[in-house]
């Protein structure tokens, strides 16, 4: 369980450039180090199955299509994807769109013609930024705005598990939320999909809140599911309205390919979300008390909490995340489904060492 938040990092080191896929193992300058960063939380891009999976359907599908989703043309590969996404989040139905930043901004600009306000968690990600959004909570106690009785359709914006976090966020504090409101809530999965919830999909289908009128999630499937794209999950009436944009009907959807090997790969994808569980598990059961990080056992991103850990890791051939990121940094080491147990081992050795 997490013990303390995670520090700040003072500096940051210059940028490595690599010639290959960041798997387990990245060589630089021909030495060769255990990779635990990135976003490949189930090693999906590296897995030989999965690759196999996605080189069939490149050879069925082609590379890109470059055509509205709208043509006269449909492609079938966007049917079986977006219901296999729709049944894995436990939505009505599913989007696919070329990124998950595109999902988030698709959203929010579509849901600005029928808010009065904006609402933002702490953290929120910058796809689902809105402009002149207010912040939710207010010297840690709940928007004033959000507790009177103006008649308002407000939209609360937040990330399943917000940068340096480690948990779901709680969103109780919406029930205190006044009568007076009709509540829409826009949920970033980037860090959730493929690893919490059942099956992987995420924490939307565990919201029930009874005074929320309507809610949608966002989520790239660049990060845990390893194919590059996003996808926008919610009730049937809004994403069919979102099909009707000129802004989704004049752009290129995601690589058939890719949506196609969303369902054709289910198998391995579970197969991997085992294997995660198994190295979380393990891992988690290794760290002593005294290593410095911040982390939660059901959970593969871990915050050093020590201004150190990087230079230390690094020093044994360790590299992890490091860098500045939306204005502040981004200091973590990611436990993914392709690390090994002696990889595992070798990272614990040296948080215990601290």
């Amino acid at each position: 369980m997490p013990r303390q938040k995670p520090l700040p990092i003072p500096t940051f080191t210059p940028l490595m450039t690599i010639t290959s896929s960041p798997g387990r193992i990245l060589s630089i300058n021909g030495t060769d180090y255990l990779f635990f960063g990135g976003t490949s939380y189930l090693g999906l891009p590296t897995l030989p199955a999965f690759q196999e999976i996605l080189i069939a359907n490149i050879r069925r599908w082609g590379t890109a299509y470059g055509s509205s989703r709208h043509s006269n043309v449909q492609l079938e590969a966007y049917t079986v994807g977006e219901q296999w996404l729709a049944q894995l989040t436990g939505a009505e139905k599913a989007l696919t769109v070329s990124s998950g930043m595109l999902a988030g901004k698709l959203v929010v600009e579509t849901l600005a013609e029928t808010t009065d306000q904006f609402f933002h968690f702490p953290g929120v990600h910058a796809a689902i930024q809105a402009p002149c959004s207010l912040p939710f909570y207010v010297n840690s106690e709940i928007n004033p705005l959000l507790l009177n009785d103006k008649p308002q359709h407000v939209t609360l914006l937040t990330d399943a598990v917000p940068v340096q976090f480690v948990e779901p966020i709680n969103l109780q504090d919406i029930e205190k939320i006044a009568p007076s409101k009709h509540i829409t809530l826009v949920v970033d999965e980037s860090h959730s999909l493929g690893i919490l919830g059942e099956r992987g999909g995420g924490i939307f289908s565990s919201i029930a809140l009874p005074n929320m009128s309507r809610k949608i999630m966002v989520s790239s499937l660049g990060k845990a599911m390893g194919l590059t794209g996003g996808m926008i999950a919610g009730d049937a009436e809004f994403i069919s309205h979102l099909e009707a944009l000129d802004s989704f009907i004049g752009a290129a959807g995601m690589s058939p390919a890719f949506v196609q090997t969303l369902a054709d790969g289910g198998d391995v994808i579970m197969a991997q979300q085992r294997r995660l569980t198994e190295n979380l598990q393990y891992f988690f059961a290794l760290l002593e008390p005294q290593a410095p990080v911040y982390f939660d056992a059901a959970y593969p991103l871990v915050y050093p909490t020590h201004d150190k850990v990087y230079q230390a890791l690094y020093d044994q051939h360790i590299l992890i995340t490091h860098f500045a990121y939306a204005g502040g940094a981004l200091n973590r080491l990611v436990v993914a489904a392709h690390h090994t147990r002696e990889d595992l081992e070798r990272l614990a050795g040296v948080l215990n060492g601290f």
